[in-house]
């Protein structure tokens, strides 16, 4: 039979968890008997932990093991821990969310089911009968399936006169017994003496084998063969190759001859085959490594040897080897992990447990004991439980969106030398949870819109996305009403809640409504939701959908206009000045003045940007005396809009005869009157309060923190070759024009509410020529009327303030008061 069992109790070790609060371990201690039957009691686990019996169900108790049988159980109705199979491995008994650790152990006590037995059933002894009383001779051991006081504890021999049996206790190698004989022996009187050996083992009651043994007589053969000593201890490296000697024994025999001759050999006892393991050279007594040794396996070993002598009755003598194994490190260490919870919460608090691991090594000694940890930087730690046993547990914060999936690289090292080390990767995945509110990519968005666009046109599709998974990330829009009109946002516009498309309920006119804000909200479907709001600007951009307005003293086509000029007017005579507006802004109001006359008239000219209608030259006898004009004023918008108007210009002999609504300039007089003074002040004054209100302007727009727009830029004056000049800002942008048709040179300045899209710039050169590229709407229009182009552009080429300018023509103004070089400011509002 084979030996099972190498100490007296059996240790089980199970692991219950249980869901508290607080972490803690406490440890009981159960003992039954091997091969109960199922369904035995071993405790009562519930009354033992002072637990509630209700909670045992509702926590989800489960047994887990390595192994493929289940050996205890637990009731859940009544909480006792039962047998359920037989008993050889450990078991772990867990309940989920979150654990806190309990050690209970089971000491399994052995029963005296096993009786004693021997290998042979026969045993043959060959005894000189030259031999003397006092002899001893090695019988075989008996084995016992038991354990402890279970297995063979004594030995007994049949009644005879020649023998008496010697019980020897060897401690944790057992018990052994010797065969002594007490009366010599006389082989005509008795050849063959059979004995009985009985083995009795401690059980209560005692099992008992027996073994038969036959002694055979022999003839005489005086000297034994002798070992130089009784016992040989000797130690091997269990990684020793075969071949490796490990000992040589020494006999000695006395006689002569063949009675003196010794040969070596094993004694087999037990199931042990030293023959298996070891090489013995029967002449030499060398003995070496034949087979695999293994220290996991076989710590040390006990073998018996033997020297016979070659005489015609052979004698014999034995002695005893230990040969212990020397444990190397061999092994690596095991790593199991039970109990994965995964997927993993982002949220989960430290300390939560995630998995329960367990770490054995084969090995003895230092090269068996192991440290454990976890490798690389990740937001997991062991927590050790009980010697090798560990929860992996949270030690950080998790974040899904930064990392959904951990590979824990858990490494458990001995302490051997070289020491051995085993990894074991953990695939821990983390869950998502509602953490993150929808984002937008900016937090003000500007949606340009020109007017006139159709109703149910999308204007804009708006978007926001959020990091969080499946539900969590879904969105849906809603507008939020915050126009400062009184207004209803829902009445103007609309937006998909799914789609975040934005779609305008009504068309819009920029000469009503130039802009307006409102807030849209992203909201999710996780539980609590999240939401985030983004401002939007809607900016209306013009269309040209205006046409010009010719304004009084003259009107529109279909009516005439008459104005008379004297026939001594020379070049460059002022006949009339057509003035317009057009509703629109920008380049759409910018408005261009073309002046119609009958083939091969070359008499008048107008400016393409004043309006002034002047002579090119004297009038000649050739000339008509009615000249029929036609005046076309068109905007620059796309396409272009105009209106005419129909001057007819009556030349006449004398200037007391025209008839103007303009009064005549006075004739420059050579001192400085009271009343140019006093205009001069007045002027002065205005111009003063106009500078300091220009100032605290630009101060306001400039400091202004509040609204949507002050995150643009500061304001930029640029000049150009040409001799024109912008002057931009984020919020508004001028760009200022000359022109050289006339005598007198015109700036035209546009400034713009918003911050361009497709920036426009015209630049009048010599001439009526000029250049025009696209920009955005503008709020109003100044047209300044100035005397001497030259100056103007030097001195703004020089970057001086436009202010400085204006003060230079007040003065320009008194010094040349006469109508032709006077110098006159316009202002009208879009």
């Amino acid at each position: 039979m084979n030996i099972r069992r190498q100490t007296e109790y059996v240790w089980i070790h199970i692991a219950v968890f249980l869901c508290l609060c607080d972490w803690s371990a406490s440890q009981l201690s159960y003992s039954i008997s091997e091969e109960v039957n199922k369904g035995t009691v071993v405790g009562n686990i519930a009354k033992d932990l002072n637990l509630n019996v209700q909670e045992l169900e509702n926590r989800d108790l489960r047994v887990v093991s390595s192994y493929s049988k289940t050996y205890f159980n637990v009731n859940l109705r009544t909480g006792n821990l039962l047998v359920e199979e037989r008993i050889d491995r450990e078991e772990l008994s867990v309940l989920s969310n979150p654990m806190t650790a309990h050690r209970i152990e089971v000491n399994v006590l052995d029963i005296n089911d096993n009786s004693p037995a021997f290998v042979e059933n026969k045993y043959f002894l060959n005894i000189s009968e030259s031999s003397l009383t006092g002899e001893r001779y090695l019988l075989p051991v008996a084995v016992d399936a038991d354990i402890g006081s279970n297995s063979v504890k004594s030995y007994k021999l049949s009644q005879n006169e020649h023998f008496s049996l010697d019980v020897q206790s060897g401690e944790e190698h057992g018990v052994s017994a010797e065969l002594v004989l007490q009366k010599a022996l006389d082989r005509e009187k008795q050849s063959v003496i059979t004995l009985v050996l009985t083995a009795v083992d401690g059980g209560k009651p005692s099992r008992s084998g027996t073994l038969q043994i036959y002694v055979n007589v022999l003839d005489v053969n005086d000297n034994i063969p002798t070992f130089s000593k009784s016992l040989y201890k000797v130690r091997v490296l269990e990684n020793a190759i075969p071949g490796t000697p490990v000992i040589k024994l020494n006999a000695t025999d006395l006689d002569e001859g063949m009675n003196g001759k010794i040969l070596y050999s094993f004694i087999k006892r037990g199931n042990i085959d030293p023959l298996n393991i070891f090489d013995l050279n029967s002449v030499t007594g060398e003995i070496n490594v034949k087979g695999r040794l293994d220290y996991e396996e076989t710590p040390a070993y006990e073998v018996r040897v033997q020297a016979v002598d070659q005489g015609a009755s052979p004698r014999s003598a034995h002695a005893k080897l230990l040969i212990e194994i020397i444990d190397v490190n061999d092994n690596a260490p095991e790593i199991a992990v039970t109990s994965l919870m995964t997927p993993l919460k982002e949220d989960a608090e430290l300390g939560t447990i995630v998995a329960l691991v367990t770490v054995t090594d084969k090995d003895g000694g230092n090269n068996g004991i192991t440290n454990c940890e976890v490798v690389e930087s990740v937001p997991f730690k062991l927590k050790s439980n009980y010697k090798n046993d560990y929860s992996l547990v949270v030690d950080g914060p998790l974040d899904r969106e930064n990392t959904s999936l951990y590979n824990v690289t858990i490494t458990a090292t001995d302490e051997g030398s070289p020491p051995l080390s085993s990894i074991r990767v953990i695939i821990v995945q983390v869950s998502d949870v509602n953490d993150n509110a929808p984002r937008f990519m900016e937090p003000v968005i500007n949606i340009y819109v020109k007017e006139n666009s159709p109703i149910g046109f999308v204007i804009y599709t708006i978007s926001a996305f959020d990091p969080d998974l499946d539900g969590n990330a879904k969105l849906r829009y809603r507008l939020l009403d915050t126009s400062r009109r009184n207004i209803p946002i829902s009445s103007i516009l609309n937006i998909n809640s799914e789609t975040g498309d934005i779609i305008s309920l009504q068309s819009f006119n920029y000469e009503e409504l130039k802009t307006f804000q409102f807030k849209v909200q992203a909201t999710d479907s996780g539980v609590p939701p999240l939401s985030s709001n983004v401002t939007v600007n809607i900016l209306i951009l013009d269309e040209n959908d205006n046409n010009p307005t010719i304004l009084a003293p003259y009107s529109e086509h279909g009516s005439i206009n008459s104005e008379s000029i004297p026939y001594s007017a020379e070049a460059g005579y002022f006949v009339a000045k057509i003035r317009a507006v057009d509703a629109d802004s920008g380049y759409n109001a910018l408005l261009i003045y073309h002046l119609s006359e009958p083939k091969g008239n070359n008499l008048f000219r107008i400016g393409t940007s004043t309006g002034e209608i002047r002579t090119k030259r004297r009038m000649s006898d050739n000339d008509l005396k009615t000249h029929p004009l036609v005046v076309l004023v068109s905007d620059n918008g796309e396409p272009s809009l105009s209106a005419t108007v129909s001057i007819e210009v009556v030349v006449v002999e004398s200037t007391a005869d025209i008839q103007t609504q303009f009064r005549h300039v006075p004739i420059k007089e050579d001192s400085f009157s009271d009343l140019n003074l006093y205009l001069l002040i007045a002027i002065v004054s205005v111009s003063v309060i106009f500078l300091l209100s220009l100032i605290s302007l630009i101060a306001v727009r400039c400091h202004r923190t509040d609204g949507s727009f002050s995150r643009y830029s500061a304001p930029m004056i640029t000049t150009h070759p040409d001799g024109s000049w912008s002057y931009s800002k984020s919020t508004q942008q001028y760009d200022v024009c000359f022109s050289s048709d006339t005598l007198k040179s015109d700036v035209v300045v546009f400034p713009a509410p918003f911050p361009p899209v497709d920036a426009e710039l015209i630049s009048i050169n010599g001439g009526d020529s000029f250049t025009k590229t696209q920009t955005l709407p503008s709020k109003e229009k100044v047209v300044l009327y100035l005397n001497d182009k030259s100056q103007c552009i030097t001195f703004l080429k020089k970057k001086i303030g436009y202010i400085i300018w204006i003060f230079h023509q007040i003065v320009r103004l008194f010094k040349y008061p006469s109508l032709d070089d006077s110098c006159t400011l316009g202002h009208t509002k879009s």
